[in-house]
């Protein structure tokens, strides 16, 4: 019977004094401490501009006018070339 009266004990300084990792994860989460949003905001920031940079990396970005004037390009040599194979 002492042994069932320690297993008890053990069973519940463990519950009340120890802390898994999920008691942890909650006290972080939902206790607003300054370390604890700043650790969220980096992490978040981590989440998303990591595959933002990767995606962006090699890709120039092109404004409207640009593309307006390649257009123009395009249009104008295909345009240009068509009579040329008519002809043939």
């Amino acid at each position: 019977m002492s042994n069932e009266a320690n297993g008890k004990t053990k069973i519940d300084s463990g519950k009340v004094g120890g802390g898994g990792f999920r008691s942890k994860l909650n006290h972080a989460l939902y206790s607003g401490e300054k370390k604890h949003v700043f650790a969220g905001l980096v992490l978040i920031t981590a989440v998303f501009s990591v595959p933002w940079f990767l995606m962006n990396r090699g890709s120039k970005h092109q404004s409207h006018q640009d593309y307006l004037e390649k257009a123009d390009k395009a249009r104008s040599q295909r345009l240009s070339s068509s009579p040329v194979a008519s002809a043939k």
